[in-house]
């Protein structure tokens, strides 16, 4: 691990960095052995005392799990060096007493006030200044005083809590980032960590193209502030090194942790995702598969559209993106929404399809944020499964429903296996290339994730499950059949490379424009475009445009003249080995290829030089899919209907049948004959199924 910063460790911290693997490898933590329901919960935040009658409400509703403390600092340290844990200890005692499991939350990602007066300094200093007090998530993550802090509140909450037989698991801090950290202290370990990378500063000078704009740096004293930065490979790499930041931080709470844990606890972390009021896309602070691996379980946070406009979509992103940040494992929903946003109030069955599509995509809980809405601060609108009175509502009586079903079914569903054959290819180096010249069409500026989600979700519209792929993944790419690598626009000639051997022994490969245009470092190749893709794609371009009534010849996947367009970015590309697919029309253009199709070795790369509106995507998916020979017996299925499929524990094919639509739909059920799990009925083969509106059906085979 390099050393991204010059802080004080002291002596115990360093014993739980070196304890972190071997603890693990003597005592494996146990993981749940059914589906987990559950709520955060804070007695700190309720308006009277009620904690026994919030737990027997919970109990009656088959909450199963609750998360605890993570944001309560303040009140369980409320002054330097003492601690209060009554409401800590009101809480087990209370789910104790209900058979409700405890996952407890380091609470080191709101800092208390003491601590910002002690010392001002752990307040992060970011290219618009000095942070002031208030909201969370505002401190410097690296700075020694908060990190001594931190240590401090971390050993005694876990040395309270450890040996109370309802505590399971914990959480290291939450939705974890660098928060732009860029002050002194960050910068300098900057450059110590470019020190280590490029000992010789001429390399560095090169690699980075700083002689533009005299950006040189001649001496490492003279070595400027990233801030300021123009020069995307400097500003990228300061971006990519605070992620390492993150990876740091997790890695260091996870071994204070588990240096004080009992062996069987877990630990996990609540990611997030990219977010545009509500979670998308990748996230582009932290790398998840490299912070997820020093966690047992990882977590997330996903919110989603709801009423009309929930599709299910980002309920399967962000399952997929956390079942593949540990090459397949199950994970924790820490957080999802149960009433939410007062756009995000549920219509009945909305809450019960939620759900059981976060177990379709192998989830092993389902928790709410949170059981019960705050009174006042900023979250005031953010409603938790009970409103602001406390009282049973319409969505928590649609919540007893699922708790009982999860109480019934969990030992069964619980950590069921997916085996995929199609992956999406997603890379923090190429998002932060591509974001650093975001381009502008349409009266919108558009960025990587904009890009990779169209063809997540044009693969999900059409029920072929997929996995999310990384640089720092270690499940290997033969696995596959077909991989989609959307936009790679930042990639070292070995990444290429990896990629391009995958289709040359047999499998299919999808680019798509601005793919391979820059090396990992974001300085442009020196070559004809797409660089090191060129060959195995069978083609060549050096000019680009941003398309102006642009279409494509002969509407050569038959959406109509409304969708037959080009969008965004469309690049002159010109075939060399590469069979033409579709041309661009444009009466001064009439010649470019618009898609290719290449024969590589024993397999394919398809090339999409342009930006395709949602019908193209899908039609170039479907042809994609088909030429790779990976759809199976739901493909005749699309949405509304969505069905993802799994291995259970006993070995046998399960389905789960989601209807995503307030009308009701029939599927006609291709897969062997078995049993609704919910219902009981037998299931024939070659049958039609019946959804209602919003509706769910779990299908196990027979065997």
């Amino acid at each position: 691990m390099r050393t991204r910063n010059s802080f004080a460790i002291t002596l115990s911290v360093l014993t739980g960095l070196l304890g972190l693997w071997s603890s693990a490898a003597c005592a494996e933590p146990k993981k749940p052995d059914t589906i987990l329901y559950g709520v955060a919960y804070y007695d700190e935040y309720t308006p009277v005392d009620r904690v026994e009658e919030d737990a027997r409400m919970m109990k009656a509703a088959g909450i199963s799990v609750v998360r605890i403390a993570e944001s309560t600092w303040g009140t369980l340290e409320p002054k330097d060096g003492t601690f209060d844990f009554s409401h800590i200890d009101r809480t087990l005692a209370a789910m104790s007493r209900q058979g409700i499991k405890v996952i407890v939350g380091t609470p080191t990602y709101a800092v208390p006030t003491w601590l910002v007066r002690e010392h001002p300094n752990v307040l992060a200093i970011t290219p618009q200044g000095p942070n002031r007090y208030g909201p969370r998530q505002n401190m410097d993550i690296t700075d020694p005083d908060y990190r001594r802090a931190s240590e401090r509140v971390i050993i005694a909450l876990i040395d309270h809590v450890k040996d109370n037989p309802a505590v399971i698991g914990y959480q290291v801090d939450n939705e974890t980032k660098a928060y732009n950290t860029s002050g002194p202290n960050v910068q300098a370990g900057f450059v110590a960590h470019m020190k280590q990378a490029y000992p010789n500063l001429d390399d560095l000078n090169k690699a980075f193209g700083l002689d533009y704009w005299s950006n040189r740096i001649n001496s490492w004293e003279d070595f400027p502030s990233v801030n300021g930065s123009i020069n995307a490979s400097l500003s990228n790499a300061f971006a990519e090194y605070q992620r390492g930041l993150v990876t740091d931080f997790l890695t260091w709470q996870a071994g204070l942790v588990r240096l004080h844990a009992r062996p069987d606890q877990f630990i996990t972390q609540n990611f997030d995702l990219g977010w545009r009021g509500y979670s998308y896309g990748i996230q582009p602070e932290v790398n998840h598969w490299e912070a997820a691996k020093p966690l047992d379980i990882a977590g997330i946070d996903i919110y989603h559209p709801s009423q009309d406009k929930l599709t299910g979509t980002e309920i399967a992103f962000g399952g997929d993106v956390t079942r593949s940040m540990k090459n397949g494992q199950n994970y924790l929903v820490l957080e999802t929404e149960a009433q939410g946003f007062p756009d995000w109030t549920p219509y009945p069955g909305q809450l019960r399809l939620q759900a059981f599509s976060h177990l379709a995509s192998g989830a092993d809980m389902v928790e709410y944020w949170h059981w019960a809405t705050t009174a006042n601060a900023i979250e005031t609108y953010w409603r938790g499964l009970l409103s602001q009175d406390y009282q049973p509502n319409a969505t928590y009586e649609e919540a007893k429903t699922i708790g009982a079903d999860f109480r019934r079914l969990g030992p069964k569903l619980v950590h069921m296996r997916k085996h995929n054959k199609v992956a999406i290819y997603v890379s923090n180096t190429a998002l932060s290339g591509f974001d650093a010249f975001r381009m502008n069409a349409e009266g919108k500026s558009i960025g990587y994730n904009d890009v990779l989600r169209p063809f997540y979700d044009s693969l999900y519209r059409q029920n072929v499950e997929v996995d999310i792929l990384s640089p720092s993944s270690t499940t290997p790419l033969d696995d596959y059949q077909l991989i989609i690598v959307p936009a790679l626009y930042a990639a070292s000639d070995a990444e290429i490379d990896r990629l391009n051997a995958f289709a040359k022994k047999g499998g299919h490969l999808v680019y798509t424009f601005k793919s391979g245009f820059s090396d990992e470092n974001t300085k442009v190749r020196y070559e004809s475009q797409p660089g090191h893709i060129a060959e195995a794609a069978g083609i060549k371009y050096n000019q680009f445009t941003i398309p102006d009534n642009v279409s494509l010849e002969g509407d050569p996947f038959g959406v109509g003249e409304a969708d037959n367009k080009a969008r965004w970015w469309m690049e002159f590309v010109t075939p060399t080995t590469a069979k033409v697919v579709a041309r661009y029309k444009h009466a001064s253009w009439p010649d470019y290829a618009a898609v290719t199709r290449n024969q590589y070795g024993k397999g394919q790369v398809t090339y999409i030089g342009f930006m395709p509106t949602d019908a193209l995507i899908d039609k170039i998916m479907a042809q994609e899919v088909l030429g790779a020979d990976v759809a199976d017996r739901s493909s005749g299925a699309r949405f509304p209907i969505i069905v993802r499929s799994g291995t259970l524990q006993n070995g046998h094919s399960v389905h789960y049948v989601l209807n995503y639509s307030a009308t009701p739909q029939t599927l006609s059920y291709q897969f062997a004959a078995g049993k609704e799990l919910l219902s009981g009925a037998g299931v024939a083969a070659n049958t039609d199924l019946g959804l209602e509106p919003w509706g769910i059906k779990i299908i196990e085979e027979n065997k």
